[in-house]
This record gives C-alpha cells, sequence and structure tokens, in this order.
C-alpha cells in the first residue's frame, strides 16, 4: 500500500472515526458527557427517577440542619470569644449581676 494513495487515507480516516466511536461509547457507559464533532458537550436528557427526587430532598433538608447547627455554633463561638478578650473586672460583675437576679 503506497502512502499517499486513496485506500490508505480512507484507512486513516476509517480508524479514527472507529476510534472516536468508541471513546463516545465508553463515556456513555461510565456516565459522561458526549462530545460532539465541533467540541460540544451533550449530557444526558433522561428524567430524574422519583428515588432521586427524594434523595435530593433529603439531603436539602440535612443541608437546612447544617446550616442551621453552623450559625448556632457561630453564635456561641462569638459569646466565648466575647469572654475570653473582656477583662476580668467586666465579666465578674455580669456574672454578679445574672446572679443578682436569681
Amino acid at each position: 500500500m503506497d502512502w499517499g494513495s486513496p485506500e490508505f487515507v480512507i484507512a486513516i480516516i476509517a480508524v479514527s472515526y472507529g476510534g472516536w466511536i468508541i471513546n463516545n461509547w465508553i463515556r456513555a457507559k461510565h456516565g459522561y458527557e458526549l462530545e460532539d464533532e465541533w467540541g460540544g458537550k451533550t449530557g444526558k436528557s433522561a428524567k430524574a427517577s422519583p428515588d432521586e427526587h427524594r434523595k435530593i430532598e433529603l439531603l436539602s433538608n440535612e443541608n437546612a440542619q447544617l446550616v442551621g447547627k453552623i450559625d448556632r455554633l457561630q453564635e456561641r463561638l462569638q459569646v466565648l470569644e466575647r469572654i475570653a478578650t473582656d477583662p476580668a473586672k467586666r465579666t465578674a460583675d455580669e456574672i454578679e449581676a445574672l446572679r443578682e437576679k436569681n
């Protein structure tokens, strides 16, 4: 086969096209986005199942709970920082004022 012959060029094109097909097949099998001829991406267009919606809802609820915990911990940390950086006399006076109320 001659390097410049049409058969050689067609063989190169066929091997390249076959590699592209195999690459896209493997990507689709493993859930990756597919590439088209112009470098664009094509994602999966399948609808989410009810199980996936339930998982999303549970994760959203858990996220809201964790955000609440973080907010409460930040408030407590601010109080502890204030106690640690305030002069001892003022802190002692505040504690004594709280004792007198009870």
